[in-house]
């Protein structure tokens, strides 16, 4: 873990507040999570008990300030949130990652002083669940596409339009929401608005039947003449596209260190099994094909969680972190991959029953490479700075 030194470089050394929060954080899993985790996964049921527990612990508005009921810390605290907690099940951490990085965070970012008040201290405190609406059916790398419309009707905005694979579309209460406010404009015609689930013309249209993650609520919404006040929207008109851009840069990093938690609890569970596990007489351990195996996810984690603390520690410097952010998802969600992929083959047939946390691992670790900007979207974002186009 890096935490910032005086003289502003990076050090290798974890802060107090660091120590502290991975302790309460890995007491949590261990005691309110590990227990349930299949309950949950084969429910699909969304966690609002956990959730609820998260929100007295501070975990559910980790990078907000205490005016606006947040905990008050950095990315390096929240880095360490998500691991911990991912490191049990990733669906939990994936709830602490969205409902920080994407709803509440637009809306500290980009709301007037008015919608803070309003908004972020029921957020922050987890009494209420954020979700965030970019993605729609025929737009999703490519969000510029989107053809949801907000069209001013007076005193307020019409919505009409559909959303999916939205996080928490289901079960929030709380929804940030982009939509052309002028077509003619493209990209530049884009806005954001915040929408409270319970609007007249706010519809949940599908709960998603998914392969992993399956106690984070994934929802398809629609928008049918949804009327919401004019003073919900975010910003200026025509500014919502280059908003979602800059909240995305902190919600990769979130995912990176939800890709830290998998690979992680991967290697901790492949070390566990290969110890217990004799052949020819001997612990599997003692093999060097599966010391070379754990040698190899082990290094590619630290790897990882360098760059993810990297982009963490320059966010909080107030840096742009385009780059230290797409390079932290790409390579934490590429590794999670391999080092799920590994233990399951070290687990072997044991590693294809649910009985083993690596099954739900196996499953749960795709999304990491496609959620907030797929692997191939990551390397475009990096070739992209390092070219220096536009």
């Amino acid at each position: 873990m890096a935490d910032q030194t005086i003289d502003g470089n990076i050090s290798f050394v974890p802060t107090e507040n660091m120590v502290m929060i991975q302790k309460v954080a890995r007491e949590f899993a261990e005691k309110e999570i590990k227990p349930v985790v299949m309950k949950f996964d084969e429910s699909q049921n969304f966690p609002f008990e956990i959730t609820k527990k998260m929100g007295e612990l501070g975990f559910m508005g980790v990078i907000f300030p205490d005016e606006f009921g947040g905990s008050g810390f950095g990315y390096g605290e929240y880095i360490t949130v998500i691991e911990e907690i991912s490191r049990v099940d990733p669906s939990v951490g994936l709830t602490i990652a969205a409902h920080n990085s994407l709803c509440t965070n637009h809306i500290f970012l980009f709301g007037n002083d008015e919608q803070k008040k309003k908004y972020l201290p029921d957020l922050t405190t987890g009494e209420k669940i954020g979700a965030w609406a970019l993605t729609e059916p025929t737009s999703g790398s490519d969000a510029g596409s989107m053809l949801t419309t907000a069209v001013r009707d007076g005193n307020s905005y019409i919505l009409n339009g559909s959303k999916n694979f939205i996080t928490h579309g289901s079960v929030g209460s709380t929804t940030v929401v982009t939509a052309l406010t002028d077509k003619s404009k493209g990209k530049k015609g884009i806005s954001a608005f915040i929408v409270e689930n319970n609007s007249p013309g706010f519809i949940v249209s599908k709960k998603e039947n998914k392969m992993g993650m399956r106690s984070s609520d994934t929802a398809a919404l629609a928008f049918d003449n949804c009327k919401i006040p004019k003073e919900n929207i975010l910003g200026a008109e025509g500014t919502g596209f280059h908003q979602a851009l800059t909240v995305l840069d902190g919600g990769r990093i979130s995912i990176a260190a939800l890709a830290l938690g998998i690979a992680q609890g991967a290697l901790d569970a492949s070390i566990k099994y290969s110890k217990e596990r004799k052949q020819f007489g001997k612990s599997i351990s003692e093999f060097q094909a599966i010391q070379w195996k754990l040698a190899d996810i082990a290094t590619r984690i630290e790897a990882a969680r360098l760059l993810t603390y990297r982009a963490g520690f320059l966010k909080d410097q107030g840096k742009e972190v385009v780059v230290e952010s797409s390079m932290a998802k790409y390579y934490a969600s590429e590794v999670a991959v391999m080092a799920t992929n590994e233990a399951v083959q070290i687990h072997g047939g044991y590693g294809f029953i649910k009985d083993f946390p690596v099954e739900k691992f196996y499953r749960d670790v795709k999304l990491v490479t496609i959620g907030e900007g797929t692997s191939e979207i990551q390397k475009l974002v990096i070739a992209r700075e390092l070219l220096g186009k536009d």
